[in-house]
């Protein structure tokens, strides 16, 4: 009873409401709306992967999911398991939203990295032969189609035959019969067609009336040619129900055969919708992923930037004032948490806001605060929430308060529990609660909203000591509102204990509605009731009632205040330059990448004009090459082909690196620094050869090395090096040009392998450069004999065919060692 009060205190279900518009089919926002809660940790882990995985799904897909077609066949399988012929529309309906289950599983097992998903859509049966089958049978607007069996498509064709007869004889007859006729058009009446007759005229054509118009003027009549054929009509009519409905229920048995299947097809699409739903939603509503966390295990919980959905909701839905959020750091060993302040300081809002976060990350759907989300798994969520800001309810009473308490007890494990309560002419006189042989329920979130209040301050703040004391032991976490300022003080007697507070602006009198922890908050009932206009002459009698020592007290929690806004203040500029920093750090990298990027692109380019270069100067000296070979080489052509690879050699030859830049070098007159000395002196006289110079600081004069002074700017002289003699330049010989001529030309043509053999042998002891074998092509024996002779032969290095206009592969040059 205790849990669905709670649900209703917290309004959780206008938060399943606004889920529910999220879902894509009828039965999602049916369960959306009566969301269930999950009972174990791994149930609710994995309904969170699930929204997990869809909301990374629908960031993929432009489209997100489609459930199109899908709709809810419940009923319709129940009514085939009881044997009872479903419709067409139905049977559509079946037909649709197996199509739509397919096409489900097909985009999601096209996706990666999804494996909740996968396996989930694994055990999906779409049995497509069942709905072709019903596609054969049943057309676009649920009626059964002509193909749907041969028996019927003769039927149907007997009765357009029989209404293109009838037709034809009442088309005659107004044509005949204008005069009598009210209006010359065929209408029904029933299954019977009729002509409408002017009633003083009825005489003019005889059979049966079948209707009459309001005003009696009229008179629909079956004319008597055509009641055979009319009645002829009526039993195809009834041979044309009866053999549809013989083929709906041969569908209907074929849907009922597979109705498990369908069932579990069901339940598969509804959890995905309802996945899908809440990925939509928490992505709506900014949320983000929780992580359940294990306080035992030292994890804090951490919910920053925290928000209400249901405000959420109506600011961005209704239009509605921005969402003030608050943040939740609690340590582990935190098992109580008071909250002080003034009244309309946002206390019940963060009570509300933190149960409704509890109950969102049991159910797989994100939580509306900045990550990290790290929130523990509460078994339970149970809340005593009443006053006059919520929607439903008024302000609760003590006594109210008390059995809302002892419910709460007893769900946390209490086997017994006593409530003794006397009211006498409406006011409370004593209540005792006394738990008896706990069983703790050390996973529960328990949120009181003004604990102890609405009896005698002393009692109702025993009470309340003694209450939370309780719950220290018995819930894992106890959230408490309190106007009573003793349990302030549980802080400083229980480490398990800790104050919040709402802020409140002194200048404008009003709530801010920001969380302080660790501060004690103050009612500032005296400056409201000044706001809300009090006479003064009143609050000061009030605060000289109030005694020193509170207001030492509320002096020094507002100068805890004001050092708290202060450390907040320089925490947000710093957090500022950080992100500047960060800023600054990735325009940097991006800028470093960039220029890598560049200088990749101009070594690439470079490396592709050298070859071009390379690749032309190749050419140029093949051209050379050719000249010479053409005719008989002079020395004087020699010459000419040496100054042509000379002027190749200066064009391609890379520039020389530029001359370093002379260092520094005294001259006369020069201030210079000698760092042995810790002196500057002024120079007298240059540096000789041995690097020596003089200088003079203050009256002394003195011979000093090069390598021993710098300049005022810290710049290092420039060594002198001793001209050395110029040796003897011998010119470099010139290279040997590879050069066919008439000399190291074998001509092989006709020759046998044995008589080439022997002829090379001669030519390559006389040779002393490349070497042209002119073999010619033939059959190629003796090509293949000359390449095995240069292959063995010690003094060939290598042989390769000649150029193209040198023979090709007819010749073959043989290089010498």
């Amino acid at each position: 009873m205790i849990q669905s009060e709670t649900l209703e205190l917290l309004e959780w279900h206008r938060l399943c409401q606004h889920l529910s518009t999220f879902a894509a089919t009828k039965l999602g926002a049916i369960v959306a709306r009566a969301l269930p809660i999950p009972t174990t940790l791994e149930e609710s882990k994995e309904l969170l992967a699930q929204t997990k995985e869809v909301y990374q799904l629908e960031s993929r897909l432009t489209p997100g999911l489609s459930f199109e077609g899908i709709q809810d066949i419940g009923d319709s399988l129940e009514r085939a398991e009881l044997q009872g012929i479903l419709s067409g529309e139905e049977l559509l309906a079946i037909a649709t939203t197996l199509s739509g289950a397919r096409n489900l599983r097909r985009v999601i097992d096209n996706q990666e990295d999804i494996p909740i998903l996968t396996e989930l859509v694994a055990e999906l049966r779409t049995y497509p032969e069942l709905e072709q089958e019903i596609h054969r049978c049943i057309d676009e607007r649920a009626q059964v189609t002509d193909r749907a069996s041969q028996k019927l498509g003769e039927i149907r064709e007997d009765l357009r035959k029989l209404r293109g007869q009838i037709t034809q004889k009442l088309h005659n007859i107004i044509q005949a019969k204008s005069g009598a006729l009210q209006e010359p058009i065929i209408t029904q009446r029933g299954d019977r067609y009729v002509i409408p007759v002017k009633a003083p005229q009825k005489d003019a054509v005889p059979g049966i009336v079948h209707d009459t118009s309001t005003s009696g003027a009229t008179l629909y009549i079956e004319p008597n040619s055509i009641v055979s054929t009319g009645n002829q009509l009526r039993q195809a009519i009834r041979r044309e129900q009866a053999e549809e409905e013989v083929i709906r229920r041969n569908l209907t048995e074929q849907v009922a055969a597979v109705k498990p299947d369908l069932e579990k097809l069901l339940a598969i699409v509804t959890t995905l919708d309802i996945a899908t739903a809440k990925a939509r939603y928490s992505f709506w509503i900014g949320a983000n992923p929780p992580r359940f966390v294990n306080r035992q295990e030292q994890e804090i919980i951490t919910l920053r930037q925290l928000r209400h959905p249901l405000l959420v909701w109506q600011q961005q839905h209704e239009q509605g004032h921005p969402v003030i959020p608050v943040d939740l750091l609690i340590s582990p060993h935190i098992k109580v948490v008071t909250i002080t302040g003034p009244n309309t300081g946002g206390k019940t809002v963060t009570l509300k806001t933190l149960g409704l976060a509890a109950l969102m990350a049991k159910v797989g759907l994100f939580v509306p605060a900045r990550e990290p989300v790290e929130i523990p798994w509460f078994d339970q969520v149970l809340a005593d929430i009443g006053d006059e800001q919520s929607l439903q309810q008024s302000l609760s009473t003590f006594s109210g308060h008390v059995r809302r308490i002892s419910r709460i007890l007893n769900a946390l494990g209490s086997q017994e529990s006593g409530v003794r309560s006397q009211e006498s002419e409406g006011r409370s006189q004593e209540v005792n609660i006394v738990p008896q042989s706990p069983v703790p329920s050390p996973q529960s979130l328990v949120l009181l909203d003004e604990v102890g209040a609405g009896t005698d301050p002393v009692e109702g703040s025993a009470l309340a000591i003694a209450l939370l004391q309780y719950l220290a032991d018995h819930a894992q976490l106890t959230i408490a509102t309190t106007h009573f300022g003793e349990l302030k003080a549980l802080k400083y007697e229980d480490i398990r204990f800790e104050n919040a507070s709402v802020e409140f602006n002194e200048a404008t009198l009003s709530p801010t509605y920001r969380l302080l922890w660790g501060i004690p908050g103050r009612s500032n009932a005296l400056a409201i009731a000044l706001r809300l206009g009090l006479k003064p002459e009143v609050v000061e009698v009030a605060k000289s009632q109030v005694g020193e020592a509170t207001d030492e007290v509320n002096q020094v929690i507002a100068g805890l205040e004001a050092q708290r806004r202060s450390q907040e203040t320089k925490a947000a500029q710093a957090q500022e330059l950080l992100r500047q920093a960060e800023k600054l750090y990735t325009e940097v990298s991006r800028k470093a990448t960039a220029l890598e990027e560049r200088e990749k692109d101009l070594r690439a380019s470079q490396e592709v004009a050298v070859q071009q270069a390379i690749i032309q100067a190749k050419g140029e000296i093949a051209q050379v090459i050719r000249r010479l070979q053409q005719g008989k080489p002079t020395a004087q052509d020699a010459q000419q082909a040496t100054k042509a690879l000379s002027e190749i050699t200066e064009k391609y030859q890379p520039a020389p690196p530029p001359k370093p830049k002379p260092g520094f070098m005294p001259k006369v007159g020069d201030r210079i620094r000698i760092p042995k000395l810790g002196q500057t002196a002024e120079v007298l006289t240059a540096p000789n050869s041995d690097g020596e110079f003089s200088v003079r600081f203050g009256i002394m004069k003195m011979m000093v090395q090069l390598q021993d002074v710098e300049s005022l700017d810290g710049q290092k002289p420039e060594p002198i090096t001793k001209p050395k003699p110029a040796p003897a330049v011998t010119p470099p010989p010139a290279p040997a040009l590879a050069i066919r001529t008439s000399k190291n030309t074998v001509d092989l043509r006709g020759k046998r392998v044995a008589d080439a053999e022997y002829i090379l042998e001669k030519a390559i002891s006389e040779a002393e450069g490349p070497l042209w074998i002119i073999h010619g092509h033939g059959t190629g024996k003796l090509k293949q004999g000359v390449h095995a002779f240069l292959h063995q032969h010690p003094r060939v290095s290598h042989h390769e065919s000649a150029e193209q206009a040198d023979g090709g592969t007819g010749v073959t040059i043989a290089h010498l060692e």
